[in-house]
Formats: C-alpha cells, structure tokens, sequence
C-alpha cells in the first residue's frame, strides 16, 4: 500500500502528450506523493489514459475527477483541494501537467512546509532573477511585470505572484473560505496567494527554473492576463475592507 501525506493536483484539458510522462515523473521521485488529476472534459482522451493507468498500475496512489467542460483554472483546484480535504492529506500541492514544472522540486516545496515550518511554500520563478526558460521574450516580461505591478499596488512582498507550482498545509486550505474565491483564471493564483499572506500564514519562495511546454498547447490567453489586471485592483480594496478569517491556533 502506497500511503502518502501528501497530494499533487494536476488540472488538465488536452493533455496526452505529457499527462501519463509527469504521472509517472512524480511517482519515481523517493517520496511517495499521490496524484489527483481534474480533467475538463477533454476530448483528446487525456482522462481515458488517467484511467487506464489506474486500473493497471498505481490504483491506490492515482485519482482523477472528472468535470464536463472547460469550468477555469480556478474551480479545478478548489474542486481538488475540497477532494483533498475531505481525506488525510496534510500536504496538497499544484502543479501542470506539461512539465513547466519540474517534478523533482516538489520535494524542496515538501521540505519547506513540512521541515521548516511554512505555512506555504511558492516555486518561484523571480526570487533569485529571472529563472525561465523557452518562453518568448514578451511573455517573460509580462509575467515578471505583472508580479511587480501585484506587488506595488497590494504591497504584497511574494516575488512571483502568479506562480501556480506550490505547496499548501491542510490548515491553509481549511482556513481559507474557497467558496469566497472569485477568479477562475490566472488571477485565481494571486487571490489564493494573497488571502493566505492577509490571514497571517508563513509564506516561503523556493527558487525554481520555469521551462516553456515543449508538447501540447498552451492555455493561455489575453483574457486571463486581463482578469488578473483588473483583479489586483479588487483584491487590494478587499485588503482594506474584507474580514478575513482568524489564523487556525
């Protein structure tokens, strides 16, 4: 039996290309971690191999939920971290599936939270420079800007605060009201980020290298970076309006 304290969400929309490579990726780290994958529906099959590895390899350590279309970045991790909760996981982690990020840091944001004591431990891509590889030059420094303008308007002091690899204590998750969660996008990660800093909780940036997905599709779009524009705006007027919840003792 392959038990684990620990739980990696992976969202996923057409993504056969890497989705069986990163399952197998986190399985033959050292530590055990389980794998929940949330599929949106996609018609590439992506979930049919999910489930294929399920029923002939790693049934007790590989899940998978399955949504009826395209509902946002945000909702899928919510949806998986209530599925999280609602079990013994302690440690609850997001990552891509296209290996942007690498598997073999999800040990160093384990050892963050569960060695050193953090609350939430970020893979950052901008705490020692700029760490990213293969992307086009304008979207690095959109990404790199963006966190800059989060951090100027919040007074946040996360360097990367769009990052979406990350690992969460259970007491995060459960403290935070995620039925209160507003953005389905790309500024889902700065509003999670942002609400953990406003309770209270212990934030670490652990240094990582981001790398550009080499198959498959990317999801981005204009849409996603507008929600986050406008987005930060409205978080920083609920930093000074909102009630948030009491630190758990």
């Amino acid at each position: 039996m392959n038990e684990s304290n620990s739980i990696v969400i992976i969202p996923t929309y057409n993504e056969k290309e890497n989705i069986e490579k990163i399952i197998r990726a986190v399985f033959g780290l050292e530590k055990c971690f389980h794998v929940l994958v949330i599929d949106d529906g996609s018609p590439d099959g992506t979930a049919q191999i999910v489930k294929h590895l399920m029923q002939t390899e790693f049934d007790d350590r590989l899940f998978i939920l399955e949504r009826s279309g395209k509902l946002g970045l945000g909702t899928a991790y919510i949806a998986g971290f209530k599925w999280a909760l609602e079990r013994d996981y302690e440690y609850i982690f997001e990552m891509d599936a296209d290996f942007s990020h690498d598997p073999n840091d999800l040990p160093r944001l384990y050892a963050a939270c569960a060695d050193e004591g953090y609350d939430l431990a970020i893979g950052s891509r901008y705490i020692s420079g700029v760490n990213v590889v293969n992307w086009p030059i304008g979207r690095v420094l959109m990404s790199y800007f963006a966190s800059k303008y989060v951090r100027i308007v919040t007074g946040f002091k996360v360097h990367d605060t769009t990052a979406g690899f990350k690992c969460y204590r259970r007491r995060v998750l459960s403290t935070i009201e995620l039925d209160k969660i507003r953005f389905k996008g790309y500024a889902f990660q700065i509003e999670m980020k942002y609400t953990a800093y406003k309770i209270g909780f212990k934030i670490k940036e652990v240094p990582v290298i981001f790398v550009n997905r080499r198959e498959g599709t990317s999801k981005m779009s204009g849409g996603i970076f507008g929600e986050a524009f406008f987005g930060v705006m409205r978080l920083r007027w609920d930093g000074w309006t909102r009630k948030y919840p009491p630190m758990p003792e």
